[in-house]
């Protein structure tokens, strides 16, 4: 995944869940238990029964993420503004670019943490 302003630019078609949590930053079972939370989010299986994200479902997980670890939502929280989202209260499409936008600005906070922790001092 690439970053093109805000929006990310997922290249394929489908993604495993390896893939997804990789992306996101979460374990595989945070992700299967989001599957049963929120209705949205129902990847098809493939032929051997594993769970294949298309791009939509990937920055849905994006948004939930958004919702339940930055904005502090619960679950049932994050279910209804998902709704109001759907309902158009929101834009989906502002809410991909603020979701990317604010994951690339917390990965470069942590980066530079983690740079403070391991420089040897001189």
């Amino acid at each position: 995944m690439t970053e093109s302003g805000n929006e990310p630019v997922l290249k394929r078609a489908y993604y495993s869940i390896g893939e997804v949590c990789d992306l996101v930053g979460l374990k595989p079972h945070v992700l299967r238990y989001w599957e049963t939370q929120f209705e949205e989010l129902a990847p098809d299986k493939n032929r051997a029964g594993n769970r294949v994200y298309r791009p939509r479902e990937v920055k849905l997980v994006f948004l939930v993420q958004r919702l339940v670890h930055q904005e502090k939502y619960t679950i049932e929280g994050a279910r209804k503004r998902l709704k109001e989202i759907r309902s158009g209260q929101d834009s989906p499409e502002s809410q991909s670019d603020v979701t990317l936008g604010q994951v690339v600005a917390g990965l470069k906070d942590e980066l530079a943490h983690l740079k403070q922790i391991l420089t040897i001092p001189e």
